[in-house]
């Protein structure tokens, strides 16, 4: 089920570019269109969004009063100012910043019973008024628990800073139930990427790349040579990956991968470039990419990240133990490995277990 527009009139595209161009309609005359440069993730996003619906294009002048401190836009401007200044010190990641910007712009238009915005109300929000929103949102039940979430981070900033006395997200519970998460690749999968997308295409340097990391699609945007070392004649891979927490990963570049890498015709700053010979611009350009790919594969439902998985799968049923795969796929917990690699260390040890009673004299 396709989750409710939080902003009538508005909606995006993508471009055959990989860019997205945010559209809003007219307020009682839907044939007038106004493009706007940002979308709802954006801090300057309502204010065009507000001039558009009345067909007028905004300036940069604010179309609004100042929020009052004590409304929970002016909180959420506040912990939102907060973030930026963390994701500056290096102590939290962009995508974080940019999720929680968008989802705490859509809890503060959400309206109450009597029609009024969330963002012009008091920053003290009861907690049934929270449930409220997650409930709202039940047909996208991780985008409802990852707006609690957000909510949760922004009322303990309050806290923290003297505005609020206690949080009332606290205790909101989980609605998404998980289906098992990405599809992990299989060998099969892997094979029938390669044979659509041979040696020496960019698209095969991905999955050779993604294989033999086990890197986030974020940290595969900007890999390259600059992140090589030479140890003993062998050459290595050395990185911090961008997600807040992750331990630093130090590993050599297996053969096939390094064949692949130094076969590719084009070098540039990152392994993975566009067709222009520059690295992609961001994550999500990628992971556009990685779509495609995919679906040119005739692959469907696999993403970078179930590469991740399959690779994490693959070494546990090699015998790898936790804390090899935690080194390797940058965890700093063993809670975290745990939950890529429990399937196949159950797989394991149940062959283990019968392999025991295997000439047991029987019948």
């Amino acid at each position: 089920m396709t989750p409710p527009n939080p902003f009538p009139g508005w909606y995006s595209e993508q471009l055959p570019s990989g860019n997205t161009r945010h559209i809003v309609r007219m307020k009682g005359r839907k044939g007038k269109r106004t493009t706007v440069p940002v979308g709802p993730e954006h801090p300057d996003f309502l204010e065009h969004y507000r001039a558009a619906r009345v067909g007028e294009k905004w300036q940069g002048e604010p179309a609004a009063p100042e929020v009052p401190r004590e409304s929970l836009d002016g909180l959420r401007l506040r912990y939102l100012a907060h973030l930026e200044k963390m994701v500056e010190g290096g102590n939290a990641s962009p995508s974080t910043l940019k999720q929680r910007r968008s989802l705490l712009s859509r809890l503060c238009v959400h309206l109450d019973d009597d029609g009024d915005r969330y963002g012009d109300l008091h920053l003290d929000l009861p907690q049934h008024a929270l449930v409220r929103v997650r409930n709202a949102r039940a047909a996208t039940p991780a985008e409802a628990d990852n707006m609690m979430k957000a909510a949760k981070a922004m009322y303990t900033f309050a806290i923290e800073t003297g505005a609020m006395e206690n949080n009332p997200a606290q205790g909101i519970a989980k609605i998404h139930k998980s289906k098992g998460g990405t599809t992990p690749w299989t060998a099969a999968d892997m094979r029938q990427f390669a044979s659509s997308h041979p040696p020496g295409s960019m698209a095969f340097l991905w999955l050779t790349l993604a294989m033999f990391t086990g890197a986030r699609i974020g940290d595969l945007c900007h890999l390259g040579r600059h992140h090589e070392v030479t140890r003993n004649g062998a050459v290595w891979l050395e990185w911090q990956p961008g997600k807040k927490g992750s331990a630093p990963v130090s590993m050599p570049i297996l053969p096939p991968l390094l064949r692949t890498i130094r076969a590719m015709p084009v070098v540039g700053p990152a392994y993975l470039l566009s067709e222009r010979g520059k690295p992609f611009k961001n994550v999500e350009t990628l992971r556009t990419r990685v779509r495609r790919w995919c679906d040119d594969a005739g692959l469907q439902n696999r993403s970078s990240h179930g590469v991740r998985k399959g690779m994490a799968t693959m070494l546990a049923e090699a015998g790898a133990n936790e804390q090899q795969i935690g080194a390797v796929l940058s965890h700093t917990q063993p809670s975290t490995t745990r939950i890529y690699t429990q399937t196949a260390q159950r797989s394991v040890l149940s062959q283990q277990a019968l392999s025991s009673i295997s000439n047991i004299v029987w019948g």
